[in-house]
């Protein structure tokens, strides 16, 4: 019985094609979807229609694409098992979003912090894309009656969201149509942060390279990278509360544990009586090892254009007749014309 139930578990998760991917999304997202794959039906997301939800992500949005499908591909995520697709090939997304902002409250939204924190101080010139991008992003999961949904710290509130979204139209229309997704959190870097300042997200976004280990990084840039992270004054902790107030420590220790599968309290009881640049060289090591290998795959995929495009447009059909099928059901029980 218990076997069926996860037969009919269906993964979805996304990352947008804004270029630069790094250490973070490999970590926060695809390493881990690499093992969701085994045990699970998955679908993978471009999603590219939020990539333009800021003016600096709406360049080379094809090119960033393919970079996004060869990651995927890079990393193991298998394209014969897993549907991979571009959001935009797939109109379901845009069309769901529409029903769903016709059922979701402006204050369900008003509490949504990340707009407030990209907005900024701009928050009345901030484009309406931006606002609305948590009902998108409840579509998106929504739109394929996702049971499962891997989720970083950052992305929590727009899940909590996307399943208040899904119950109330449930209760309004007295149907069960939508499966109420559930959070996986997996990983034991779920948020990392970067090299230059543990207080901050490491982001494509940051105008220093120092500040991030991109998944096209090769290792000896991997390893300059990490032997220039910024660290402190202090020795290496030893005990695991000292890392409550020195993030840059605790991050490299997360990257640490992510790649090894060990504990944070087994590495500072390994590192405790070294100094920082063993710990250092042996993290380069750890994240060169296996970031350099996706790196030469992805370069080799990048190479071939139309193999990564035939990727998309397959991964992006098999998405598209799910949607249909589902948005068919859904027209139904709301009553539309022709439905």
């Amino acid at each position: 019985m218990e076997k069926s139930k996860k037969e009919n578990h269906l993964v979805f998760s996304g990352v947008q094609p804004t270029g630069n991917l790094h250490l973070g999304n490999y970590l926060g997202a695809i390493k881990n979807w690499v093992n969701l794959q085994k045990t699970n039906k998955c679908i993978f997301c471009i999603v590219d229609l939020h990539a333009i939800t800021t003016s600096e992500n709406r360049q080379e949005i094809k090119k960033n694409t393919r970079e996004v499908a060869a990651a995927y591909i890079a990393a193991g995520i298998d394209p014969n098992k897993n549907i991979i697709f571009a959001q935009s090939n797939v109109s379901g997304h845009s069309e769901l979003s529409w029903i769903l902002s016709c059922h979701t409250p402006i204050g369900w939204l008003n509490r949504m912090t990340q707009f407030k924190d990209k907005a900024g101080k701009n928050k009345e010139k901030a484009p309406l894309g931006l606002y609305s991008y948590p009902v998108l992003m409840a579509a998106d999961i929504l739109l394929y009656k996702s049971t499962h949904v891997p989720v970083g710290e950052d992305q929590k509130q727009h899940l909590e969201l996307c399943r208040d979204i899904a119950q109330a139209f449930n209760r309004n229309y007295n149907h069960n149509f939508f499966p109420i997704p559930e959070p996986v959190i997996t990983g034991k870097a779920t948020r990392v942060m970067s090299l230059k300042d543990g207080s901050k997200k490491m982001s494509k976004s940051d105008p220093s390279e120092q500040s991030r280990i991109n998944m096209t990084d090769d290792s000896e840039m991997i390893r300059k990278k990490i032997q220039k992270a910024k660290t402190d004054s202090l020795p290496f902790p030893n005990e695991i509360l000292e890392l409550d107030n020195r993030p840059e420590i605790l991050n490299l220790i997360n990257i640490f544990a992510a790649l090894s599968n060990l504990s944070s309290e087994k590495i500072i009881s390994d590192y405790k009586i070294k100094d920082f640049s063993a710990f250092k060289k042996d993290l380069s090591n750890l994240v060169g090892e296996e970031i350099s290998k996706i790196s030469v795959e992805m370069k080799k995929l990048l190479e071939d254009e139309s193999y990564l495009d035939t990727i998309i447009k397959k991964g992006s059909e098999r998405a598209d007749e799910i949607s249909e099928k589902n948005l068919k059901e859904l027209k139904n029980i709301i009553g539309f014309f022709g439905a």
